[in-house]
């Protein structure tokens, strides 16, 4: 896997905290370097945290699973990267209740949106990517998408949320396809 596709695989899985984080946005009436950093800093975190674990998982299994691992990451992309995409097409409109940024909820937020990264952790490990580097990347990625949200939210509005989720449900399935066809 080469840096490009680590690159579209951190745009594809911060696109959920992108999304958040314009909700964030809506929310409040003027975000200052708090609400961008506390947002930031939790999903970017999350992000590059749960991937890590996967891939720790992965890597004990990694071994056992060789002959199906193209399989296991076009089936784990593939479900990720539909969900994203059908979620995009809701026309539910998701609003947070009370103080968004409370420690708290911003946990719970940053947990919801990253355990998608823990399944493309268990991917990193079959195709031994260089985790560190990689989480980096994720982790970078997303704090600035999610910077950018809160942003764009407070600005725009949801007009630019379900897009978002659409565009990185592509990426995740398109690099599903890439990796199941290398595979074979």
């Amino acid at each position: 896997m080469s840096l490009l596709e680590i690159i579209l695989i951190a745009f594809g899985l911060s696109m959920d905290a992108f999304a958040v984080s314009i909700i964030l946005g809506l929310s409040v009436k003027k975000p200052g370097m708090k609400e961008f950093l506390i947002a930031g800093i939790f999903f970017g975190a999350s992000q590059a945290l749960m991937p890590l674990i996967g891939y720790f998982a992965g890597e004990h299994l990694s071994h056992k699973m060789q002959t199906l691992d193209h399989w296991v990451a076009f089936i784990l992309l593939g479900v990720i990267g539909g969900k994203m995409i059908i979620d995009s097409f809701s026309k539910e409109e998701k609003t947070i209740e009370g103080n968004p940024f409370r420690l708290g909820k911003m946990f719970l937020l940053a947990i919801a949106t990253s355990i998608d990264a823990l399944a493309v952790g268990v991917t990193f490990a079959f195709y031994h990517i260089p985790i560190f580097v990689a989480i980096l990347i994720i982790g970078l990625v997303t704090f600035s998408m999610s910077v950018a949200g809160v942003k764009i939210g407070n600005i725009f509005g949801s007009k630019y949320k379900s897009k978002a989720e659409f565009v990185g449900g592509i990426i995740l399935v398109l690099l599903g396809i890439k990796m199941l066809v290398g595979g074979l």
